[in-house]
This record gives structure tokens, C-alpha cells and sequence, in this order.
């Protein structure tokens, strides 16, 4: 193993662990099936796409049982994972999701990188993950994509069906109609079949208020970033790992030395706390981001929460099983005996909320709490709502193949892929 590839394994190995900290496929006889409408898979918080050299050594999609991409493509599905900034919001999240499906120079928004002092543009796709995305075909039919978030990628992925179909008052009106991305103005809410969000904290997590208190979550933060400026200068940025923060300066696009200086780059970013997943993730952050989004009634929502606890009756708490990830044990003990009333809110997390994937709440990965919403039915898939699949066993990484049964991580996919494919028009 050469150096590169040395380097590129321990830092695989640390930022896995980071997201669960805040062969041969078989040959079979069974028929291709058709699908019109490719799948992008988009990561999580401290994740990584497929055009990172990281995903190489571990894929996000699949960690260690193996490159879930290839396998869904071997099954007959066109799969795309993307790679979105690791700490960026959901906002700059979308933004670069749909430069980079669309083939297009990601733009942030006029008004939106005016307001939290960044550059407006990032950079430039010339290869379209998806190039005929709504687009009419022969028949007349618009192609359309089927999105699939882990974590804090569903959030990203509400925020672009959200401006895709709403777009962005405040964007139109500083920002002329020649100039403005096709991202802003809405109006394409049938450019998307179906949005999942897996393990996706839309009500942010009980874990947030005692690392909070202890001052851990600004300590992480200030971490995270100043990691990602001293990476982010160096030679592995584009080639094993890419932060997407080059709006604020904090890092390079692949394949240029522009770059800010790296404190002044730091503390804009820091600045400019309400552009970052950091605010985004917080129990206020995810307010103002559920009042914000609007739910389309074109686009069909999936929501599929894990639970890596069970409960222990005589004590009234939940605690987790023996195969949950012992890196994240202790926040999932933490979170299964945690009931209170937020000072500020007044909201109660009650028994309710104890159950949990060791990193968000059960019941906060159900569905955002203002949304409407039914219990999976196969025999009656509604549009417009979140229909909530039954509670599945494992922890925040399991839910990605992290430390999970190879087979059972391939064949929930698979089986997921199956039921989006066909989904009537």
C-alpha cells in the first residue's frame, strides 16, 4: 500500500467514525427492471460523495459491506451519489445538488450570499450527473429523479424539492430574470418522482442539549472547520476528500490555488452561523427550517427511521441493544433517558422521544412535526405526505452498511429501489 492510499485509509476510517460521532455480486436470473427516473443518494453530515477519491477506500453508500452503487447498478438501477459540502447547510447543500445534476455553476443566491457574507458562485459542473433532467422525452414525459438522503443529506434534499417547486421570493426579487438560476424560480416540483430521507433528524435531536451545555458541540465545530481550511489547501482536497467551502474561502475548488487566507476564512465562516449544518441541526435551527419548507403535492415523501435502542419497562427507558456501534453507545444511552421541557420552546420530549438510532430521536425521523403524514401503506402510497416505513432495527451508521450484515444492508436498497421504480406517475 502506497502512501496515498494510506493516508486516504485513516482518513476514511476517521471521518466514518465521524458521522456516527455528531466482491462479487451473485449472479441471478431475475429480469432488469426499467427505470426512467435515476436514483442520487446524497450523504450526510462529514460524508462524501462518489467523485471523492475517498470512496474508493470506504463508500459512503455501503461502508464496510461494500459499494452500494455498484451493487444497485449491477441490479439494474442508475444510481448517482453525490458529493455535497460535509458541513455546509441545506441551503448550500441544494445549491450544489443542482448545479451538479443539472450540469451548471453552482450559484448560492444573490440575496442569500449577501447575507451571510460569502461568494455567490462556486464551481462550475460540466458534467451532468443526470443531462436531460426536465426535460421532455419523445413521448412527453419530463425526466424526473428519485432523491435519497441519509441524516442530514434528507435535509438537503427537502430544501431542493422545496425551491424547485416554491423557488425563492427573496432570490427573484434582487436578482434579473437573465441572471437568476433556474434553482430560485420554482415551478419544477415534477422534476422529482419521489424525495426519502433516511435516519434524518427533521426535528433536530434530544442529543443537542447536553453536549450543548458541556460546550462541546462549538468545540467540535471550530474543529471541524479548521480542519477542513488545512485540508482543504492542501493536495488531498479533490483527490480523496473535498469540503465544497470554497464560497467562504475555507477551501480550494480542485484543480485551483485560489484560496482565502485560512483565519480570516475561519472566522467568516463562523461569523455566518446561520449558513452552516451546524444551525441547521440545532432544535431552533430545524424550527425555522420546518417553517420554511413546504411539502409538494407532486413528489412522493418516504421517511425511514432506525432505532437502536429497546426498552426497559420497570425503569421507563430505553437503552441500547449490544450491536449498536460502540463509538455512539454512550449518546444513545444518553438520549433513551432523557425526558424534559425545553426552557425556551416549551416543547416536551416525552417517552415518546427516548427511542433512538444513537444520533437522532425515532420519532424526530418520522416526519417534520408541521407535516402531514400516514403510516406505510403498499396498497395506498400517497402523494404530497410523509409516508412513514415501520421503525427499522440499527443505529445511525447501520442504516448505511456501517458494521452491518452485508446482505441485509443490499437487499433493504434493493427492495427500497424496487417500491420507488414503481411508483405510478
Amino acid at each position: 500500500m502506497n502512501i496515498k492510499k494510506a493516508v486516504s485509509l485513516v482518513m476514511a476510517l476517521v471521518m466514518m467514525l465521524s458521522v456516527c460521532c455528531v466482491g462479487a455480486f451473485a449472479q441471478n436470473n431475475v429480469s432488469k427492471p426499467e427505470n426512467d427516473a435515476p436514483f442520487i443518494f446524497v450523504h450526510g453530515l462529514n460524508g462524501w460523495g462518489g467523485a471523492e477519491g475517498i470512496d474508493g477506500i470506504i463508500p459512503y453508500w455501503g461502508a464496510t459491506t461494500g459499494d452500494l452503487m455498484q451493487y444497485l447498478q449491477y441490479e439494474g438501477y442508475e444510481c448517482y451519489s453525490a458529493s455535497v459540502g460535509p458541513l455546509s447547510s441545506a441551503w448550500d447543500r441544494a445549491c450544489e445538488l443542482y448545479a451538479q445534476i443539472i450540469g451548471a455553476t453552482v450559484d448560492y443566491g444573490e440575496a442569500h450570499s449577501k447575507q451571510f457574507n460569502h461568494a455567490r458562485y462556486g464551481r462550475t459542473y460540466y458534467s451532468a450527473l443526470v443531462p436531460d433532467w426536465g426535460e421532455l422525452d419523445e413521448a412527453g414525459k419530463i425526466k424526473q429523479i428519485h432523491l435519497i438522503g441519509h441524516s442530514f443529506g434528507g435535509t438537503a434534499v427537502r430544501m431542493l424539492v422545496h425551491l424547485l417547486t416554491e423557488g425563492s421570493p427573496e432570490e427573484m426579487a434582487v436578482t434579473p430574470s437573465d441572471e437568476i438560476s433556474g434553482l430560485f424560480t420554482g415551478g419544477k416540483s415534477d422534476w422529482v418522482k419521489s424525495a426519502t430521507a433516511i435516519c434524518t433528524p427533521h426535528n433536530s435531536a434530544t442529543i443537542y442539549y447536553p453536549l450543548d451545555k458541556l460546550g462541546i458541540i462549538d468545540l467540535v465545530t471550530f474543529m471541524s472547520y479548521l480542519y477542513a481550511g488545512v485540508v482543504g489547501r492542501g493536495p488531498l482536497n479533490g483527490e480523496l476528500v473535498d469540503f465544497h467551502l470554497e464560497q467562504f474561502g475555507l477551501s480550494k475548488v480542485p484543480g485551483s490555488d485560489e484560496v482565502a487566507p485560512l483565519f480570516k476564512a475561519l472566522k467568516n465562516v463562523l461569523d455566518n452561523d446561520g449558513d452552516t449544518c451546524k444551525h441547521d441541526l440545532t432544535p431552533e435551527g430545524s424550527r425555522q427550517l420546518n417553517e420554511k419548507l413546504d411539502i409538494s403535492e407532486d413528489v412522493y415523501y418516504f421517511s425511514y427511521p432506525f432505532s437502536t435502542t429497546k426498552p426497559v419497562e420497570f425503569l421507563g427507558v430505553e437503552l441500547p441493544m449490544l450491536k449498536t456501534n460502540p463509538v455512539i453507545s454512550l449518546t444513545a444511552v444518553m438520549m433513551g433517558i432523557m425526558m424534559f421541557k425545553d426552557p425556551d420552546t416549551g416543547f416536551v420530549y416525552d417517552k415518546a422521544w427516548l427511542a433512538n438510532d444513537a444520533l437522532v430521536n425515532t420519532e424526530s425521523a418520522k416526519h417534520p412535526l408541521d407535516e402531514p403524514f400516514a403510516e406505510f401503506d403498499a396498497n395506498n402510497i400517497e402523494k404530497g405526505v410523509w409516508n412513514v416505513m415501520p421503525v427499522q432495527n440499527g443505529d445511525h451508521g447501520t442504516a448505511i452498511g456501517l458494521f452491518a450484515d452485508k446482505a441485509e444492508t443490499q437487499a433493504f436498497y434493493l427492495e427500497m429501489c424496487r417500491m420507488l421504480n414503481a411508483l405510478p406517475d
